[in-house]
């Protein structure tokens, strides 16, 4: 999954960036509204973590804005922890979740996690498909029980073909999503990707649509 991190203060975005790092997201950043409404206005984000307080462009502002142009992407904000009307601007503005600074990186993940499922239409921290189960809150991949052991790159492609479990996704999108802006985007290396995965788990799991991608499914034939 793919995250834009908003945020102004250097330090704050920073360990922002090394926590969503560590817990298997690809993470993109902007220190102010102007930057940060334009990574979110043409970028195909999964989730984005949204100061309120931000120089050139305020948070609300930008929200609104995204939300005008029907980007839907679930947004959670972070504001001072005695401005109330903050959370409630931000909620009417279209937010789906807020933190009151300073708080918990462990709690922030917890809601980052939440919200991804809900945009997937998933209740549960863990997610099965077939005989392969992925447990969000730990990003520990099961197959018929046994644990299975992944690269970062490996667990964030069969984490995005979960949440998407049933639906055809392009390789397109799957660099759109996998990858922050600094990678070298080869779609090459999605089927590189696919078939490591393959490799460690049942071939049938992740089922190749020729010339439109991938779908994962419990286990069928290739078309």
């Amino acid at each position: 999954m793919r995250i834009l991190v908003v945020e102004d203060d250097k330090d704050l975005n920073r360990q922002l960036v090394r926590a969503l790092g560590d817990a298997g997201y690809a993470v993109d950043t902007a220190f102010d509204g102007e930057e940060g409404h334009f990574l979110g206005d043409t970028e195909p984000y999964d989730l984005v973590i949204l100061d309120i307080g931000l120089p050139k462009k305020d948070g609300i502002s930008v929200l609104e804005q995204w939300r005008r142009s029907n980007r839907v992407m679930p947004v959670i904000i972070l504001t001072a922890r005695d401005r109330w009307s903050d959370k409630v601007s931000g909620m009417d503005a279209g937010a789906d979740d807020y933190m009151a600074k300073p708080f918990h990186m462990e709690e922030l993940l917890a809601r980052v996690r939440a919200q991804v499922r809900r945009a997937t239409g998933h209740a549960k921290s863990e997610i099965e498909c077939g005989p392969v189960r992925l447990d969000t809150k730990s990003s520990r991949v099961t197959c018929n029980g046994q644990q299975v052991k992944l690269t970062s790159h490996e667990y964030r492609l069969l984490a995005y073909l979960m949440h998407h479990s049933g639906r055809v996704v392009s390789r397109t999108e799957l660099v759109e999503h996998l990858y922050d802006q600094d990678f070298d985007r080869d779609s090459n290396t999605i089927e590189v990707f696919v078939g490591r995965l393959r490799k460690k788990l049942p071939t049938d799991v992740i089922e190749t649509v020729r010339g439109l991608g991938y779908r994962m499914g419990p286990g069928s034939d290739a078309v």
